[in-house]
């Protein structure tokens, strides 16, 4: 038997769903600070944790609209299929990549490796981004 508690003035059934997918908002919650590396805040001031919450916020959701963006499509790098990544794959098969700064002709290109497979994956990113 189980039983709810709640100040919710809405129908039974929409309060059931609106705690069903508690579990998913955990694991946002966690894989934001585990994974962005803020689990202890710097400071003991308010507003220095504040800027870097607020950065931290940022740095997430571009994160994840990169991994959406990227990861999921057939270009993707991964090795098997999902509807989203966690942002610390994100950051490996994205961002952590053996790259250089090269002029040449007076413009800066970025060169990977011969072998990076996440080469077609910044491609079409640049492409979607630079059209809108």
């Amino acid at each position: 038997m189980e039983g709810w508690w709640t100040s919710l003035n809405l129908p039974n059934q929409d309060i059931m769903d609106l705690y069903s997918d508690h579990g998913t908002s955990e694991q946002f919650h966690s894989e934001f600070k585990t994974d962005m590396d803020i689990e202890r805040l710097p400071s003991g001031k308010f507003a220095t944790n504040k800027l870097v919450l607020s950065c931290s916020a940022l740095a997430y959701n571009i994160l994840r609209f990169l991994g959406q963006e990227a990861l999921t499509g057939k270009d993707a790098p991964i090795r098997h299929k999902a509807k989203r990544r966690r942002i610390r794959t994100v950051m490996q098969e994205l961002m952590y990549l053996a790259a250089r700064f090269v002029e040449s002709g007076r413009r800066w290109k970025l060169r990977f490796s011969y072998n990076c497979r996440a080469v077609t994956v910044f491609k079409v990113l640049y492409q979607r981004l630079a059209c809108t």
